[in-house]
């Protein structure tokens, strides 16, 4: 696909029209597309924070410097990358991995490709020790890429330490061991200083972008390329669409902004529709978990956001979320209110061309430096963790236990009540423009996803899901700064038997893999508690078996309900 096009139809179509016909008359295309910081306020935001427009330029120089290093990687048998990142720093690199591998999986070769062999990309943002285990079987040909724009992560610092011990163990002298770390920050971060300290190779990217709009930077595309894409033509794809972008007519990322941010708004006919349904061809895949972060970060702020779901938790008609298709095969099939159709790169820079022009309608700046919270919530779980020490990360008891499901709540249990009342209460507490959510921080396949169907039709609103820590360091923003009207299931587990890389200690650290994923879900419920906002927790004893008693309890409220 080499064009791009927005289509929308419908009542949509109505706020979108009105939306941009407004933004041409105040002239935001072209001082948009001039980089004028003074579109937010004339000290909001810095002409550097804007530099994001200019990547599908300014990035080319970066692939001449990572085309020496994956041929050095290459020689030294090094294909595997591991790419350990929290929230933005991995969606993008995810998203271009999966293109390139349908790509290929089509008979497409990539341009180039005959010379840069492919290899592997697994990511690990401390939801699941499923892939650090697969990472552990290829330490012989893996090479860690620890990414972030400001300091070391805790997963960050235990994948790391966990690395460097098995390295360690195969007889690797430090300087070899060394080599083996890329590490992707900011000019000037606590993650330089700490990198240049271990002797690891770094690469530096501009501190005044802001992180959630630097899918064509460093964080997006060296991981990437060394696993074999294409960034080459990914920034051709970008770069074609950047002359449409200070139009005002025939530009699609002034008609996509104009449909997010018009829509948000409340409108004279009826509810504000500030959510959105994305949908990929082969159903939910990273470029939607991108976009989602993208909007959470970019809009949700002061009491205003637009939040993303997938389909599994948009089943249903309602009246404030609006669809959008991403490439969809048939325009005429299309049941969307939107569809997007763009090669990855340039929807790259559509969907952050759409979010700053959604904020502005908003009257949100989406390039401030990001809130606290989702910060607040890291220091909050090593704070847990530091005062824990080998001890019980809480001493709160559950109110009740069911089939080896304990439950956390805040309010008192009625006697002779079941899971499912607590269920049901839950899904009752979600206001009639509200939204539920599932984070789960559990070791397995268990998701959100299978929970959602069943909540969507419980409580007749749509429900967000997604693993933590990743997923609510991506999206927290918006579920803590915006509207306010999310109701909260928090899911945790004990490990599963047999994990031993749950179980063991990370090496020069006192907890555990799966007592970081607890204490990041601890924080995650006390942030959440905090604001008020509806929350449950249930802990799995057994993660098998009370995921699938969860689901099917959920399944008897939805049927409950119904009836």
């Amino acid at each position: 696909m080499s064009g791009f096009d927005v289509l929308t139809r419908g009542d949509v179509l109505d706020s979108a029209l009105q939306a941009r016909d407004y933004l041409v008359g105040c002239g935001v295309p072209g001082a948009l597309a001039a980089k004028d910081p003074r579109l937010w306020g004339r000290r909001a935001v810095d002409h550097s924070r804007l530099g994001w427009l200019d990547l599908p330029f300014a990035s080319r120089g970066l692939l001449t410097q990572v085309d020496g290093m994956v041929a050095e990687a290459r020689q030294s048998g090094l294909d595997h990358i591991v790419l350990i990142g929290v929230g933005a720093e991995s969606l993008a690199a995810q998203a271009i991995m999966e293109a390139h591998a349908a790509s290929v999986t089509a008979g497409a070769p990539e341009r180039g490709a005959g010379d840069r062999p492919t290899g592997e990309l697994t990511v690990l943002d401390g939801g699941d020790t499923a892939a650090l285990a697969f990472a552990m079987e290829r330490l012989d040909r893996t090479l860690v890429v620890l990414a972030s724009k400001a300091g070391v992560s805790l997963e960050g610092d235990a994948y790391r330490r966990i690395f460097a011990a098995a390295f360690r163990e195969r007889g690797m002298p430090e300087r070899e061991i060394a080599s083996r770390f890329l590490v992707i920050t900011d000019h000037g971060s606590p993650l330089h200083d700490f990198a240049r300290q271990c002797g690891y190779r770094i690469g530096l990217t501009d501190p005044y972008l802001p992180g959630h709009y630097g899918a064509l930077s460093a964080y997006g595309l060296v991981p990437a390329v060394l696993a074999g894409a294409d960034a080459e033509r990914l920034l051709d794809e970008a770069a074609s669409l950047v002359p449409s972008l200070g139009k005002d007519e025939d530009n699609p990322g002034l008609l996509l902004g104009a449909v997010l941010g018009g829509c948000a708004q409340q409108g004279a006919g009826g509810p504000a529709r500030n959510k959105v349904l994305l949908r990929e061809p082969g159903g939910p895949g990273a470029l939607s978990g991108w976009i989602s972060q993208l909007l959470a970060v970019g809009t949700g702020k002061r009491g205003r956001g637009v939040l993303a779901f997938e389909p599994p938790g948009g089943r249903g008609d309602f009246p404030d979320v609006h669809g959008v298709s991403i490439n969809p095969r048939s325009a005429a099939q299309d049941e969307s209110d939107t569809s997007v159709w763009a090669p990855l790169g340039a929807q790259f820079l559509l969907w952050e061309y759409a979010t700053a022009v959604a904020g502005w309608l908003l009257g949100v700046n989406p390039f401030e430096p990001g809130s606290t919270v989702v910060q607040e919530s890291e220091d909050d779980a090593a704070t847990l963790l530091r005062t824990a020490g080998a001890g019980p990360l809480t001493a709160e008891r559950p109110v009740y236990v069911e089939d080896g499901i304990e439950v956390h709540a805040d309010f008192p249990w009625p006697p002779g009540a079941k899971l499912q009342t607590v269920l049901g209460g839950l899904v009752a507490s979600v206001p009639n423009d509200g939204y539920l959510s599932v984070m789960t921080y559990l070791s397995g396949d268990f998701s959100g996803r299978y929970l959602a169907p069943s909540m969507a039709r419980a409580s007749g609103r749509p429900v967000a899901y997604g693993p933590g820590p990743g997923y609510p360091h991506a999206t927290g923003p918006v579920h803590k700064d915006g509207p306010g009207n999310g109701a909260f299931l928090i899911v945790t587990g004990d490990p599963a038997p047999g994990d031993v890389l749950a179980t063991q200690p990370v090496p020069g650290r006192p907890y555990s893999l799966a007592q970081l994923q607890l204490a990041r879900a601890l924080a995650e419920l006390r942030a959440l508690r905090e604001r008020r906002l509806p929350v449950i927790r249930l802990h799995l004893q057994d993660p098998v078996e009370g995921a699938g008693r969860l689901t099917e309890a959920m399944r008897a409220v939805a049927g409950a309900r119904r009836t």
